[in-house]
């Protein structure tokens, strides 16, 4: 009797054990949907959305105000955000699509594709000692701006619409350092990226990943740039913030040459499924396969080169890039995730693969705060150490 007590005693401790820890995330989450909104409202966000998944299931979802002011229009799942330098991974992920197939290897020289940048100042040696490797990396030491000159007037543009216009800067552009020696989050390293899968494709690097990423993902209201008549509808507004004044961002605009590095756009019910095929789903294994074969996703995620910042360059994290992906040290036993910040839009993608957990937080407004301004005032950043404290 007493050894039949003991056996029931130890089934009720482990039923406690494994009800006890949904329940705390639970918790975490119901805790974090309040903050959301209570950050959101006091900021003067005019939308954003929040989702978090485990298991290929949505469990948490939370969407905020206004995908625009002006009409009124309720932010929901179908909203159409501007995911930025959310857009590094899928060229990332194409690159590995490419390596897997035979066509290139990370380690060859990029002038092998892309001759034209041997105009390039490399004063470290010669340009055909910069990788496809170091430009997944950000180590290649190629600058941040794709476009160095602005300073704001109506008539420049959004960002250089023809790869012509950045080879015509290419004589007067220099290496910054030596490739392979830091990290330096750089723009044009991904649009060397996009037309290297252009120049191996046969496709434009939109109809490439459309292809052979999007459609596979049945990810069917994703797109790059210019909004589709028939999504106009759904299509978010964006907004900046500076000195309590609202603006206006540009409304849909065009990343031109830059869509390998920020031309994504997309709704939280297509970001699900791009999340679940990242975080893993053995129901979708053979399929997900043919996108991209889990090993070589993982290969993805293995640290290579020390920052100090996330993908959206705030300071204070501990932090490794992988190919393309970040790697968050202080949460173990690892933790990546990547970030987009243009035009009005900020978002952060989060995934932990061994828990098969992952979130996406996203703002159709920028707060335009001074330089230097501590991350405990910084409302986003607030939120961003949040959702990562979820995991």
């Amino acid at each position: 009797m007493i050894r039949y007590l003991i056996i029931i005693v130890s089934i009720l401790a482990a039923v406690a054990v494994c009800t006890a820890q949904p329940r705390s995330l639970k918790v975490r989450l119901d805790k974090f949907k309040e903050t959301f909104r209570r950050e959101c409202r006091e900021a003067g966000i005019v939308g954003a959305s929040f989702l978090f998944i485990k298991d290929g299931e949505t469990i948490a979802s939370e969407h905020y105000g206004t995908a625009d002011a002006a009409k009124d229009q309720p932010v929901d799942a179908d909203t159409i955000y501007h995911w930025a330098s959310n857009t590094k991974p899928f060229t990332g992920i194409a690159i590995m699509q490419l390596r897997d197939r035979g066509l290139l290897k990370l380690d060859d020289p990029v002038t092998k594709y892309l001759p034209e940048l041997r105009a390039v100042h490399n004063p470290y040696g010669s340009m055909d000692d910069i990788t496809i490797r170091h430009l997944m990396t950000h180590s290649a030491g190629f600058r941040n701006p794709t476009w160095p000159w602005s300073t704001g007037k109506p008539w420049e543009p959004f960002e250089p619409t023809e790869y012509s216009q950045l080879v015509a800067m290419l004589p007067y552009t220099e290496i910054m350092f030596a490739p392979g020696s830091k990290f330096s989050y750089s723009n044009p390293a991904i649009i060397f990226l996009g037309k290297i899968i252009e120049k191996l494709s046969g496709d434009d690097y939109e109809v490439y990943v459309d292809k052979n990423i999007l459609k596979p993902l049945e990810m069917y209201r994703t797109y790059f740039d210019a909004t589709p008549y028939h999504l106009l509808k759904y299509r978010s507004h964006s907004y900046y913030i500076e000195n309590g004044k609202r603006t206006e961002a540009r409304f849909d605009a065009n990343t031109g040459i830059t869509v390998s590095n920020s031309g994504l756009n997309s709704p939280l019910s297509d970001m699900v499924k791009y999340l679940e095929f990242l975080i893993g789903d053995p129901k979708r294994k053979d399929a997900n396969d043919l996108i991209l074969k889990r090993s070589s996703l993982e290969e993805m995620w293995r640290p290579l080169v020390h920052t100090e910042v996330d993908a959206n360059g705030n300071k204070g994290f501990t932090t490794d890039i992988g190919l393309i992906f970040f790697l968050d040290r202080s949460l173990a036993p690892r933790h990546i995730g990547h970030g987009g910040d243009q035009n009005g839009f900020i978002s952060y993608i989060d995934l932990d693969p061994d828990k098969r957990e992952a979130s996406v937080i996203v703002f159709n407004t920028n707060i335009i705060l001074p330089d230097n301004t501590p991350p405990e005032k910084d409302m986003v950043s607030r939120l961003r150490r949040n959702v990562r404290e979820l995991f």
